[in-house]
């Protein structure tokens, strides 16, 4: 290089240095709020401070916009994951919510959620790797659904884990606790408790019904669970559409400021369900005005709208003095508090889940895993003669039929995902058979004629028939989705399609072998209707992606089937209350006194297990007691399986009292021949009870009974004692 070059690219080097140093030096200095040696309440309210009021309106949608100037990206909040990451291409699909919880097993729904936030996050990570921001690709999951099915005519039953509050806030516990994972700096995903409160039906008018509750039943039935997954650390709730007692949920200050902030200390955020703020003055008409309703729901708590109205009419209602920016502030807080703690203002690395890639998806082990919950979530009703298990040996021929044998939507439920495996009824028993036994398949019927069958005759030459009928998804569901339903999702009736009774008659009129039922749906029916026509019947739920797998894996006796209904199972419609009567009156195994078809809690084994006390309660316990019992769990049957041990507490006599409650259980494997020390612990503290006079929560003194047994009606060990102090605060 000659000397002229030399210094002028020497000057070049010195050029570039020169306008290169204040940025060097700007870079040093890093904003408090991207500065992740900060606690995040710093670098949040650090960054609101940074932007207008009308940049902060854009955020409070579910269609959150771009602030590119502060580095805030878009992002669509709306995702769904409620049996496996939905809507959102190849995912493991889990049995519906009320099938995860007939296993219950909260330990399997941990598990099981904890796929489904892995599944999310490796979504996210690719989708956004591409730069792009989808719905249903995001972190923000509107899962679980904890409403109290307390009335088997709501097709939404089946998105929730039944009608027992202390079951339901176990089971919703355990599932929120594997969605946000258990790091102590990043959530994994969002979890969010929906719908609150008192939302059950009905579907057809949800966007304008009042439901009439007395504080009593709000408090112990409709909020139980809710408070329970507020302490396990659930990060949203999802405020339901209709009103409590003439108040919309979504401007509801009592429940929404008065319980869930101050009472039960919430800090994460509250979204409302989608369009329920533009009911509030469109079809409950509480409001007149969107820009009143907007200012509302900030004074109430909400901090995002699943809808437009906050982004439309936030800004509108500060001008109007309705609405102050620091209110507008606290609501933004808790939102980017969230996207804080799932990482999106830190750097990849040091994020925990930066890593889940395609293998974190719909992966062997997540597979194995969706076998396991249908195989323990299908309930086992009856079993005449031990028809169950199927020796292979025994048989050559099968046949399978029925209108859902071979139906995606039966596996699927609602709010499901799709995965490219999806094993129906008819391909799990035919890849579990030798390969020279023959097995066909036969619609059988539809879900409307009653008068021509299928496969009648081919059934007749087959040496055992899998009648595969039941419900579906598109039967009951929530109002628009259900579209087959003549209520708007909802049920008039308990009642199978004429079509399948009718079918099941003809089947059994023309074979004296054996003849299994198998039920899809996600709530009571009447079973008693095709019972004296089956041998054997299993409830299934909808079992999802491996529910032929799993039904071949219990008809063949490989697993006994361990699953127990989270709902009680009556034998006509007529012996609850209106559907709209929201009292618990007369309602669920804790309040119905009347003749069932099958009681809350009830699951057939093929084998048997005996239970011997090792340590009884005491005889007398105080408030700031825990009641402790051990029993001897023995499989004295021929196969190993799962008992499901349930502790039921029956009250002192008050008015207003639960029949029995279930305070306690636990499922435990036990080998045939063996014996396991199951312990069971209950709080004294969880027998307290709303007193309405004082508004608050008392526990009774008197005496009190805990059973111990294989469903809410069996009694096979009992205690009394005593509970002597008279009140306590939760």
């Amino acid at each position: 290089m000659n000397r002229k070059v030399y210094f002028k690219v020497l000057k070049l080097v010195f050029i570039g240095l020169n306008l290169a140093l204040p940025r060097l030096l700007m870079g040093q200095k890093i904003l408090p709020y991207k500065n992740q040696n900060l606690n995040i309440d710093e670098r949040v309210h650090d960054l609101i401070s940074r932007m207008s009021l009308v940049e902060k309106a854009s955020l409070l949608g579910y269609q959150s916009k771009a602030v590119p100037r502060l580095g805030i990206p878009a992002y669509n909040w709306w995702n769904e994951g409620l049996h496996g990451v939905a809507r959102a291409g190849e995912a493991t699909v889990f049995p519906q919510a009320i099938g995860l919880a007939a296993t219950f097993n909260d330990s399997l729904v941990n598990a099981v959620s904890n796929v489904i936030s892995t599944e999310a996050r490796a979504k996210f990570n690719l989708s956004s790797a591409k730069g792009q921001h989808l719905q249903y690709m995001g972190l923000t999951f509107w899962a679980p659904n904890i409403n109290i099915f307390r009335d088997p005519r709501w097709g939404r039953g089946q998105e929730t884990y039944g009608e027992d509050p202390f079951l339901t806030a176990h089971i919703g516990s355990a599932f929120v606790k594997g969605m946000q994972g258990k790091n102590k700096n990043f959530l994994k995903t969002s979890a969010t408790a929906k719908h609150f409160a008192a939302h059950s039906g009905p579907e057809a008018n949800r966007d304008y019904f009042n439901a009439v509750v007395d504080e009593k039943d709000l408090r112990e039935t409709y909020l139980y669970a809710f408070h329970a997954l507020i302490d396990s650390g659930v990060e949203s709730v999802m405020t339901a559409y209709n009103s409590i007692n003439g108040v919309p949920n979504s401007v509801n200050q009592v429940l929404l400021n008065n319980v869930l902030r101050k009472e039960w200390s919430f800090k994460g955020h509250i979204v409302t369900d989608c369009g329920a703020l533009d009911d509030v003055f469109s079809t409950h008409k509480a409001i007149p005005t969107s820009t009143e309703t907007a200012a509302a729901a900030i004074k109430a708590g909400i901090d995002l709208d699943c809808s437009t109205v906050l982004q439309s009419d936030v800004v509108k209602a500060v001008q109007q003095n309705l609405l102050t920016e620091k209110e507008v502030d606290e609501a933004l807080f808790h939102l980017l508090k969230t996207e804080f703690k799932l990482g999106f203002f830190d750097t990849q690395e040091s994020n925990p889940f930066h890593n889940y890639g395609l293998d974190s998806i719909h992966n062997n082990m997540h597979i194995v895993l969706a076998r396991k919950a249908a195989v323990q979530s299908m309930v086992l009703l009856k079993n005449n003669n031990n028809v169950l298990p199927l020796n292979k040996k025994s048989f050559t021929s099968y046949m399978v039929l029925g209108p859902n044998a071979a139906s995606f939507d039966a596996l699927a439920g609602s709010y499901h995902g799709v995965s490219s495996k999806m094993v129906n009824f008819v391909e799990g028993i035919t890849a579990a058979v030798d390969p020279t036994s023959r097995v066909e398949y036969d619609l059988g019927c539809d879900f409307r004629d009653t008068t021509h069958f299928g496969g009648i005759w081919a059934a007749g030459n087959a040496d055992v028939t899998i009648a595969v009928i039941g419900l579906s998804p598109v039967l009951e569901g929530e109002a628009g989705d259900a579209f087959l339903s003549s209520s708007g999702g909802d049920k008039h009736d308990l009642s199978l399609p004429a079509s399948e009774v009718a079918f099941m008659r003809s089947l059994r009129k023309g074979i004296n072998k054996p003849i299994i039922a198998l039920i899809t749906a996600g709530s009571d029916i009447d079973v008693t209707a095709i019972e004296p026509y089956a041998d054997a019947i299993i409830y299934a739920w909808y079992p999802g992606e491996q529910a032929g797998n799993a039904l071949a894996d219990i008809l063949f006796g490989k697993v006994s089937p361990s699953g127990h209904l989270p709902i009680t199972f009556y034998k006509k419609i007529t012996d609850l209350p209106a559907f709209e009567n929201y009292n618990m009156a007369g309602r669920t195994y804790r309040y119905f006194n009347g003749k069932v078809q099958y009681p809350f809690g009830f699951g057939l084994s093929y084998t048997n297990f005996t239970y011997e006390n090792i340590k009884a309660p005491l005889p007398i316990y105080n408030q700031t007691d825990t009641i402790s019992l051990n029993i001897k769990v023995k499989n004295t049957g021929i196969m190993d399986g799962d008992e499901v041990v349930q502790a039921y507490i029956k009250y002192p006599i008050v008015d207003r009292m639960p029949l029995k409650e279930l305070k306690s259980f636990k499922k435990v494997f036990i080998a045939k021949g063996n014996e396991k020390i199951v312990s069971l612990k209950i709080p004294v503290k969880e027998l307290q009870k709303w007193n309405l006079e004082t508004h608050n929560w008392k526990v009774y003194q008197g005496k009190y009974l805990i059973s111990l047994g294989e469903n809410s009606a069996d009694e096979k060990l009992t205690w009394e004692f005593n509970v002597t102090n008279n009140s306590s605060q939760r």
